[in-house]
């Protein structure tokens, strides 16, 4: 009897110190998600910045692709065509710095356009990274 004595009580005592120890640490899933929230800001702003860098491409092929084609389909200023379709679709956080470059030869009339990526954050960092897209279209017989 006395074994089975020492044997509840030492589970017991066991299950005690166990209620005890959680009562202790009660609140410490707070303070670590607290200390990991400057860390997933931080991933979430650079998986944003990189999103807006795949948008950019998007834009200044699609862009480049529709200058060429207005370009050379125009039959009188094709170069001020290729720069209205060009900038047609733009957003405006791209078109304060796209640079639009427009050339005929005699048969693929070709147009480039270069874009500046956007900083979500202006003040934090500047990446000045310019995206380029380039593209061509035959030229229609008039």
């Amino acid at each position: 009897m006395t074994t089975t004595r020492t044997a509840r009580s030492g589970i017991r005592g066991r299950i005690t110190a166990l209620r005890d120890r959680r009562d202790r640490d009660r609140g410490q899933t707070a303070v670590e998600f607290l200390g990991m929230t400057p860390f997933i800001i931080l991933i979430m702003l650079v998986l944003w910045e990189c999103a807006l860098i795949g948008y950019t491409f998007s834009l200044a092929g699609n862009a480049a692709d529709v200058g060429a084609r207005k370009g050379s389909g125009a039959e009188y200023g094709a170069g001020a065509a290729c720069r209205a379709g060009a900038m047609k679709d733009l957003p405006g956080a791209w078109k304060d710095g796209a640079r639009i470059r427009c050339s005929g030869g005699s048969r693929l009339y070709e147009a480039t356009v270069e874009l500046k990526v956007p900083v979500l954050v202006p003040g934090l960092f500047d990446l000045d990274t310019k995206i380029k897209g380039t593209a061509g279209s035959p030229r229609e017989n008039q």
